[in-house]
């Protein structure tokens, strides 16, 4: 595995330490003290007799969460993974320290004005806890989000001497640290607001799904249902990785969950080592982009557009739906071209005895859908859900917990909050330095200027630092910067859909996991297909390639993500799953109901170049950025696309001709 895949998987998680004697019992602990937290002050149960403030509960989340990355990251990858040396037992005790400070103080900050007047102890916390965080976020996140929360947290010190365009008015030390820990609009900003008060609740039920035997449930279940037809077990990673990306809200961990798997399997009935772990990579990518549940991203864009994230979810199905079609059509294509055959029905799971056994994960997916766009109770959807997951989990026989399946729940969840919270407070951070020199009101303005004016051009300029940003920062930091620093010039300056440009931002952020040279989504599944890295990465790209279009489609006509009267919404639609098929067809050689497009050596080129046209005139709207009304695009694809298609029928009929006995 390359240097970045092991540096990304350790981020994701698997390099943490192994817990031993009573510190193994930390993790789990204060997770539970967390969820109770949670649970108490999102149903206003007054445990503690008055109702508890909303900083004080960030404060309080910090607290319990920030002191666990110093016992479960080493300081640097050489240090042992068994033992915790007394360096970081301290750093837990001053962490802890330092932010139940801020926990009993925070009525004072709130009615006092701390933020911008504090007295001289709080001051000095202050600072102490803007370095535990740098640190956190480094050990957690990696070095790059590291360095980049923390130049600029330091930013405001030297904002009034930077050049021109980010030039803003400049702040003390003290006043710095004041603004990042006492304001809601740094560390305990939008991005922390948005985990305390929506993603602890859907990571428990990720980790309650997967450890009940959700994750087995989809995969049989996808195994029963496409198993057996062609380029089969491929399907059956497109299909398991689409579920199982509610549950774990990571590429990495899909990969090694569902490519266990799936990428032998591929490998049984014909295909290339590297086409099966490209085929693994693109399916994991997007399981982190399919509703209902889509990663921690996702609850920070509600919160940034202040819209329920139902909304959010509801917006995304449309381009989820036609990136899996595009990676269904080519995985189709690649099987039908090459005569891939499906695996034997005997070997596959009954569908039958998956549903007996595994009903109640589709039942409680259900509930968790009503209740988050019914009821619009997406804070507390994922606690009654996951309530009723374990009630049915420990009637029925099949998957019942002991105290041991609790505690190893609990210790998971531990995990996945500590490393959510530093990255967070971290990248919390950069936004507060942002707003405090007040830069995040102007950026906007010269970045429009920077672009002249033209729509088109700030996209490619968003794309493209989308996804250089998503090489070194996780999507959730990419996304967080952008939603700062150029949204507000696509929606305000060029007038576009405000949704479609955050879900645009989104999916540029998270390319970068199946686009050498980085790729790090294609590269871990390269070490479980056995293939070259890179060799994996070109094929994840090309299997992904409608994802590069798909964000300009629905950034550029809002239809597509639901926005606009239900007829023109259909016939954006039907015209995307049209263009969306042709071009997929195209990569690969193969369309359906018309055969190879590959009968000629010479002529398939001209074909295939003419669909790939095709598609992208059928798919891509007219109007606005784009110079062609949605008209003449749809007659300039028709005019391109049918006489390649009628000349690749001619072809195929005369090769069936030559070769027939």
């Amino acid at each position: 595995m390359s240097a970045a895949a092991k540096e990304r998987q350790e981020q994701e998680g698997t390099g943490t330490r192994e817990l031993t004697s009573v510190l193994r019992f930390v993790p789990g602990t204060l997770a539970s003290l967390l969820i109770l937290l949670t649970i108490e002050f999102l149903f206003n149960l007054r445990v503690f007799g008055v109702p508890m403030l909303e900083t004080q509960f960030y404060y309080a989340v910090v607290a319990l969460m920030l002191p666990l990355v110093f016992l479960l990251w080493p300081a640097h990858r050489h240090a042992s993974r068994t033992s915790v040396p007394w360096y970081d037992l301290l750093l837990v005790v001053v962490t802890f320290a330092t932010c139940g400070y801020f926990v009993y103080r925070a009525e004072s900050i709130l009615e006092r004005g701390w933020a911008f007047a504090a007295p001289a102890e709080a001051v000095w916390m202050s600072y102490l806890l803007w370095a535990l965080i740098i640190e956190a976020a480094r050990r957690a996140g990696g070095w790059p989000i590291a360095l980049i929360a923390g130049l600029f947290s330091l930013y405001p010190l030297v904002a009034d001497i930077m050049p021109g365009p980010i030039q803003a008015f400049p702040s003390t030390l003290e006043q710095a640290a004041m603004y990042h820990t006492m304001s809601t609009e740094s560390v305990m900003g939008v991005p922390l607001q948005a985990f305390a008060g929506l993603v602890i609740g859907f990571l428990v039920f990720g980790v309650a799904l997967q450890m009940t035997g959700g994750g087995q449930f989809f995969i049989n279940l996808a195994f029963g249902i496409l198993g057996h037809v062609r380029g089969g077990p491929a399907k059956v990673a497109i299909l398991s990785s689409g579920l199982m990306g509610s549950m774990s809200g990571s590429v990495i961990t899909n990969v090694m969950t569902t490519g266990v798997l799936s990428i032998p399997s591929m490998r049984r009935v014909g295909m290339s080592r590297s086409f099966a772990g490209g085929v693994e990579a693109c399916a994991s990518t997007g399981g982190v982009l399919m509703p209902p549940v889509m990663g921690a991203t996702a609850f920070v864009m509600a919160m940034f557009l202040e819209v329920p994230y139902a909304a959010v979810a509801l917006a995304a199905i449309v381009p989820s739906v036609l990136y899996f079609l595009g990676l269904f059509i080519q995985i189709d294509a690649y099987a039908g071209r090459y005569d891939l055959k499906g695996l034997p029905k005997a070997e596959l799971p009954s569908i039958r005895k998956t549903l007996k056994e595994g009903w109640y994960f589709i039942f409680v997916f259900a509930l968790l859908i009503w209740m988050m766009i019914h009821m619009q109770r997406e804070a507390v959807a994922p606690f009654y859900a996951t309530a009723l997951l374990l009630v049915i989990n420990q009637i029925l026989p099949y998957h019942r917990w002991g105290w041991k399946h609790v505690g190893k729940m609990l210790s998971s969840s531990g995990k996945l909050f500590a490393e959510l919270i530093a990255i967070l407070a971290g990248i919390g951070m950069l936004v507060g330095a942002l707003s405090m020199t007040g830069l995040s009101g102007t950026i906007s303005n010269d970045l429009i200027n920077l672009a002249g004016g033209n729509a088109l051009a700030l996209l490619l300029m968003g794309a493209f630092t989308c996804f250089l940003l998503g090489i070194g920062m996780t999507v959730t930091a990419a996304y967080i910067f952008l939603a700062v620093a150029l949204a507000p010039a696509l929606v305000q300056g060029a007038g576009m859909n405000a949704m479609a440009v955050h879900l645009f931002l989104l999916y540029w952020g998270m390319l970068s996991f199946i686009t050498p040279p980085v790729a790090l989504g294609a590269f871990a599944a390269a070490t479980l297909a056995g293939s070259k890295p890179m060799e994996t990465g070109l094929q994840a790209m090309r299997l992904g390639s409608v994802i590069y279009f798909i964000p300009f489609m629905f950034v550029l006509n809002p239809a597509l993500i639901g926005q606009g009267e239900w007829n023109e919404v259909a016939v954006a639609v039907g015209q995307a799953l049209l263009g969306v098929t042709l071009f997929a067809s195209a990569m690969q050689g193969y369309l359906v109901f018309v055969g190879s497009l590959c009968a000629h050596r010479i002529l398939q080129w001209p074909i295939r170049t003419l669909l790939l046209v095709a598609g992208l005139c059928v798919a891509l709207p007219g109007g606005g950025a784009v110079p062609f009304t949605h008209g003449e695009l749809l007659v300039a694809g028709l005019a391109t696309g049918l006489p390649a298609i009628v000349l690749a029928i001619v072809l195929n009929r005369l090769k069936a001709r030559q070769t027939a006995p």
